[in-house]
């Protein structure tokens, strides 16, 4: 059986997919990649992590920006059928 997924040893948070086999994205902050630092998204199955992709926190804002934008969509879309 496999090992849960571990915590997170720097500030970030774990989002489980909810398709399960253990599937999560993990994003974590770290200062060790230049002097301001990165963002690390890394997804992980069956606690192995199969992929990463390293964001300079200058692009954070960008980022947060495009999922509030998918955010509002979503909700409008979810109060137009329900309206409907």
């Amino acid at each position: 059986m496999s090992k849960p997924v571990r915590a997170l040893t720097s500030p970030g948070a774990i989002f489980i997919d909810p398709r399960g086999d253990q599937r999560a994205l993990r994003v974590s902050w770290h200062t060790d990649g230049g002097p301001d630092g990165v963002v690390v998204l890394s997804m992980w199955r069956d606690n192995l992590c199969v992929a990463t992709f390293r964001l300079a926190v200058d692009e954070v804002p960008d980022l947060i920006a495009m999922l509030r934008e998918g955010l509002d969509v979503a909700f409008a879309a979810t109060r137009a059928s329900r309206s409907a």
